[in-house]
């Protein structure tokens, strides 16, 4: 196929505004796939992507189209993860083509996501074709949306295109405007090998494979090639094109879109963004825009069975081969024994990883609070990074902490303005700025601390608005808070997976709320228990857990009231020393408390 019959492009929206069902029935009406191979969602091949209707892998896949002008074209898909925890690969994926389609829910209209990729995209220089989506439905506002999406790009009304992606009404209008309007893929064949990897994957048989774009160059079968970020040299085994399977080819050409194999033992050596080049006839500099994947949130991950330590070890080993943006290292927890401290793009990232190993490893976890990194800057001029309670210096030896804020985005209807500017303002939000997008709709911006939001921002923002607003963040930057370890303490010693880093001002209502939550949960014993929460020596909260007690006294009838004193003493004491040796039993659903606690 000729440079010029090429099209790379990708698909962005928000999520469950119609993608996944949009990318079938292009596939559809071009063939790409025979009617026994089409499913629902036929990218989307994880049940969790099904189930939560939102693109976690981005996938790639080629398709073949006869255009109304007779000519036949390669239109390259790559498709983008659908959440503001996969932004950088979001980034990628757009970074490896010429045009983008902008889809837009029929009902719902422009949302914060939709605003955030669409930026992205136009960073990139992309051609963006704007459609409209759902238009079957009876309370689709195909005109409103028209004009909210005329309010961020301009333009022609007339260029925005209707579509049900549903029921394939408008699919091959939005195929002909892909041909006509996206420009085929630039770089030059003489030029030495650039190629970008905007996914990769891991199989068991034949290593970690590279999702490429062909920049500059080509790439085959048997050329040894170098990965510029960490300059390792492999021989290619196989190239080819993504179809649902892999086609091998004997070479990739300039601006084609497909996969190498050259016996990669680790998903970890073909990073997101990373050039491929060839290693006797290197490129000069790499491809633009590559950065390492950074941990944002930090929870720990312990076996509720301590025996199935190995077996977790085992299951977060074989996802790191599939995703090398989880980072994992042993720890040990006084309560909660040996396992894993691991660091997440964000928190549904999170929340995918602890279902995964659930679902498909069948491991019963225990995850501990959620917790961001902190800068603590310490009086000896010194930096430490801080991503678990743990590891919290003692005050005295604290010159300031550091806490990461993010840079958010909150599209929603006029009547909730008052609300959403509450939760933001109880959430020490810092106001940036509002936008009127038109008439009924609002965009508020924010400056947040990331570990505001890492609880139930999210689920209290869409319980206000009713579900309308919409969310999207960016990290900004580092700043200077004044936050505390919050300790609780059981029988005068402090449960490490129960302690977290707060501000101050909410210490106290935090402690006071947890231990009160912790009373419940905590199954009375033979003795009494005292439960505490504090910053350092100081003790903000208490509740008291009453023992069980046995009547000594019901085999008393009558007689001198010092013997029923007496046998009362005696159990008394017995309990006292039994508070020295006993050890209270933490369920687990007090570990699970603190993700519920509500404001």
């Amino acid at each position: 196929m000729t440079q010029s019959h090429i099209r790379n492009f990708s698909i962005i929206a928000h999520i469950d505004h119609g993608k996944s069902t949009l990318a079938d029935r292009l596939l559809e009406v071009t063939h790409t796939l025979s009617s026994r191979q089409m499913v629902n969602q036929v990218l989307d091949d994880m049940d969790l992507e099904r189930e939560k209707g939102i693109t976690i892998k981005a996938h790639a896949i080629t398709m073949l189209y006869k255009a109304k002008d007779g000519q036949e074209y390669t239109l390259n898909l790559i498709d983008t993860p659908g959440h503001v925890d996969f932004s950088y690969e979001v980034s990628r994926s757009l970074a490896a083509c010429e045009g983008t389609l902008l889809v837009v829910d029929a009902v719902q209209g422009v949302e914060a996501q939709t605003m955030s990729n669409l930026y992205q995209a136009i960073e990139h220089n992309l051609v963006v074709i704007p459609v409209i989506n759902k238009i079957d439905l009876p309370s689709a506002r195909p005109d409103e949306i028209k004009q909210q999406i005329l309010d961020i790009l301009g333009g022609n009304p007339d260029d925005i295109l209707l579509a049900s992606a549903k029921e394939g009404i408008g699919i091959e209008p939005i195929l002909e405007r892909i041909v006509q309007e996206v420009p085929p893929p630039g770089g030059g064949p003489e030029f030495p090998l650039r190629a970008l990897i905007f996914d990769s994957a891991f199989d068991s048989y034949r290593g970690a494979i590279a999702y490429v774009r062909v920049v500059d160059g080509q790439i085959c079968t048997g050329n040894r090639i170098r990965f510029l970020s960490t300059q390792k040299d492999f021989e290619v085994q196989e190239v080819g094109i993504l179809r649902l399977q892999r086609i091998p080819k004997k070479c990739l050409e300039t601006g084609e879109v497909g996969y190498v194999i050259g016996g990669v033992k680790e998903v970890a050596d073909t990073r997101v963004g990373d050039t491929i080049t060839l290693a006797d006839n290197p490129a000069k500099e790499s491809l633009p825009g590559y950065k390492e994947a950074k941990s944002m949130v930090f929870s720990g991950i312990f076996p509720s069975v301590s025996d199935d330590y190995e077996e977790l070890k085992e299951s977060l080993q074989k996802l790191y081969l599939n995703d090398a943006s989880l980072s994992f290292e042993p720890e040990t927890s006084a309560a909660l024994g040996f396992g894993f401290r691991c660091g997440f793009l964000g928190l549904l990232h999170m929340e995918i990883v602890q279902e995964r190993l659930e679902r498909e490893y069948g491991i019963n976890i225990i995850t501990t609070v959620p917790n961001v990194e902190y800068r603590v800057v310490m009086q000896d001029g010194s930096v430490l990074i801080v991503d678990n309670p743990a590891g919290f210096p003692d005050a005295g030896k604290i010159d300031h902490v550091e806490e990461p804020y993010i840079d958010a985005s909150i599209i929603t209807p006029t009547d909730y303005i008052g609300p959403i500017m509450k939760l933001a303002l109880d959430r020490r939000g810092i106001y940036r700025n509002t936008l009127y997008l038109d008439g009924k709709r609002v965009n508020l911006q924010y400056y947040l601390p990331l570990a505001e939001i890492i609880f139930d921002f999210y689920d209290k923002l869409k319980s206000i608005s009713r579900g309308y607003a919409s969310f999207d963040y960016d990290f900004w930057q580092f700043k200077e808070g004044n936050l505390v370890k919050l300790n609780i303490l059981v029988n005068g010693e402090p449960v490490d997976a129960l302690s977290s880093i707060v501000h101050r001002e909410k210490a106290y209502s935090w402690g006071r709320r947890l231990i009160a939550k912790l009373r419940k949960l905590i199954p009375r014993q033979l003795f009494e228990v005292v439960l505490q929460a504090s910053i350092g020596s100081k003790i903000l909260a208490r509740e008291t857990i009453k023992p069980l007690r046995k009547n000594v006294t019901a085999k008393c009838y009558g007689g001198d009231i010092s013997r029923k004193r007496k046998l009362l003493e005696k159990q008394k004491e017995g309990k006292r020393r039994m508070k020295q040796v006993g050890s209270v039993e933490i369920p687990q659903e007090a570990f699970l408390a603190i993700l519920q606690m509500e404001d």
